[in-house]
């Protein structure tokens, strides 16, 4: 009997929705990930910035149209400033309404991951708290329509 309560128990658990360790912490956790992609409708490096490790890595995988090999693209935080600075600024990058679905997909003490989904692209996300911050120190982001990858 009580083997099966602890089975029971067990799924019980791994069924549940991934929380952070506080209310709080998922409410910044989602705020930081919202600030990266809004950073970027409305051009706004200081956002970016906020929302951003110092020593952040983003990276996708391309294929050089011209040797056909595949390449690993990064940007530092430096890159991801000006990018919120520059990438749209005439208003053109993005629908009226942009969609920015974030997705929880495991939440610790330190560290979540995360998945947001835009228009164009997806990102994964690894953040960290920090000094009782949390802030994005990685991103792995790929086009929704691979071709957009040569």
């Amino acid at each position: 009997m009580k083997l099966i309560f602890f089975f029971s128990l067990l799924i019980a658990m791994s069924t549940l929705k991934v929380q952070a360790q506080t209310r709080q912490d998922t409410l910044d956790i989602k705020r930081v990930a919202l600030a990266y992609i809004e950073s970027q409708h409305t051009p706004n490096p200081r956002q970016m910035q906020d929302a951003l490790h110092p020593r952040v890595v983003k990276r996708s995988v391309f294929k050089n149209k011209k040797t056909q090999k595949d390449f690993v693209s990064e940007y530092s935080a430096e890159n991801l400033v000006i990018l919120a600075e520059t990438y749209n600024t005439a208003g053109d990058k993005f629908p009226k309404t942009p969609r920015k679905e974030i997705k929880l997909l495991d939440v610790s003490a330190l560290t979540a991951s995360v998945k947001l989904i835009a228009d164009e692209w997806f990102d994964y996300m690894h953040i960290v708290k920090t000094n009782g911050e949390w802030k994005i120190i990685n991103v792995l982001w790929q086009y929704n329509k691979i071709s957009e990858h040569q």
